[in-house]
């Protein structure tokens, strides 16, 4: 069920994603209305994508190297999650391209095969003093290649 957009009545489940890490919410992610608030599910994504580069080699924090700019997000909600909550968020990278690398992530309750929301954040890569993009690095590129989306 893996598709390019997030647009779509049925939401995905676990098996359309091909990484998986784990977030806590916290207090402050509740808003007025009781369930975690639309700019948390930002976070939540930006964190995993930003962990699976950490923690792979692939983002540097010494400022050496490319940087991947944040140039698109977007979530379509399907089910409401409270504080407290341990979350399962699915990442799968949809497309690599020559600069740029669009990942689908999911937020999952524990225990629930369908996701409660989904999103669409799109990285392009440039050099980080001219800010101009320039292409994958190569082990960036095989490296995520590993989480491609697996096509019906």
């Amino acid at each position: 069920m893996t598709t390019s957009t997030t647009d779509t009545k049925v939401p995905p489940t676990r098996s359309d994603f091909r990484y998986f890490d784990t977030i806590d919410t916290r207090w402050s992610d509740n808003d007025v209305y009781g369930h975690v608030n639309n700019v948390a599910y930002y976070s939540f994504f930006d964190t995993v994508v930003n962990r699976l580069l950490i923690d792979n080699g692939w983002l540097r924090l010494d400022g050496e190297g490319p940087i991947g700019l944040v140039v698109e997000t977007r979530c379509q909600y399907y089910a409401s999650v409270s504080y407290p909550a341990v979350l399962d968020i699915g990442l799968t990278v949809l497309k690599l391209g020559n600069s740029s690398v669009v990942y689908q992530l999911a937020v999952f309750s524990e225990g629930n095969d369908d996701a409660s929301a989904v999103g669409h954040f799109v990285h392009v890569y440039v050099d980080k003093p001219t800010h101009l993009p320039m292409s994958l690095p190569l082990s960036l590129r095989e490296g995520l290649s590993h989480y491609l989306a697996i096509e019906d």
